[in-house]
């Protein structure tokens, strides 16, 4: 199974932004095992500005894009310094891709990006995938990892989309403000009902929200792709996904 996981910031960090490194060693540990399994698994992986906003000790996420731009190159150097070392102490090796819209919405510089990709698999790597913040303006930005990831997943034909965040799937209201709120366990269609269910951003160091996972579920299912949003909180729970059990919300492809 080809499967693309999206690690969002809350998954990945603390609130300080610093690195939360019991569920990050605990990550690599089940996805090493998952790859080990025959599958294989591309990453695309938040966490960049947030852990540099931590290690620069600004307190909290810039708003001014020179800021941003700063953080994020500080923060993707720790990040993929520390996946090389923890996937490699399980036998794999990673590789760092970093994509602006650019890449994306030009034929050739996609096509480039896809044979990349393609053979990083055959290689037995296990890629990463990031917005390349550090050049990336508002004329040029993807904006946030849930779009990236569903656009990576359609691009390669992915069997699977999963998204891992802090919230347990999509539910019918705020589960923090509505007691009666219930969550969705296999959405079929993408209906006005199901988009107006999503709320605003997500946490404060964090782009997305559920508003991106449904935009970004719409384009993973448009190109055949099934999506899950779970949380993060516990990796064990991609065992569960992989092996199509009731967990989060499965959001249906549509086959021709």
């Amino acid at each position: 199974m080809k499967v693309v996981i999206k690690l969002g910031t809350s998954t990945l960090a603390h609130e300080t932004g610093r690195l939360n490194i019991r569920r990050v060693e605990e990550l690599c540990k089940v996805i090493s095992d998952l790859k080990n399994a025959g599958n294989e698994i591309i990453m695309v992986s938040s966490g960049a500005i947030g852990m540099g906003v931590g290690k620069l000790g600004l307190g909290e996420k810039p708003h001014d894009i020179p800021t941003k731009q700063a953080a994020a190159a500080v923060g993707q150097c720790e990040l993929m310094y520390t996946y090389d070392k923890l996937f490699s102490e399980y036998n794999h090796t990673v590789a760092q891709i970093l994509l602006t819209d650019e890449d994306i919405a030009d034929t050739e510089r996609c096509s480039n990006f896809k044979n990349t990709l393609c053979r990083l698999l055959e290689l037995g790597v296990i890629p990463i995938i990031n917005e390349n913040d550090t050049i990336a303006t508002d004329e040029i930005i993807i904006g946030d990892n849930d779009t990236l990831g569903a656009i990576v997943s359609t691009t390669i034909n992915a069997d699977l989309l999963i998204i891992l965040s802090d919230i347990d799937g999509l539910y019918t209201a705020d589960p923090h403000k509505d007691r009666n709120a219930v969550m969705l366990s296999r959405v079929e269609e993408i209906t006005d009902e199901i988009v107006a269910m999503t709320g605003g951003a997500g946490t404060t160091l964090g782009t997305g929200g559920m508003v991106t996972k449904i935009k970004a579920a719409k384009i993973a299912t448009a190109g055949g792709t099934d999506m899950v949003i779970a949380n993060g909180s516990n990796p064990q729970l991609l065992y569960s996904i992989i092996d199509s059990e009731d967990v989060g919300t499965r959001f249906v492809a549509k086959k021709e």
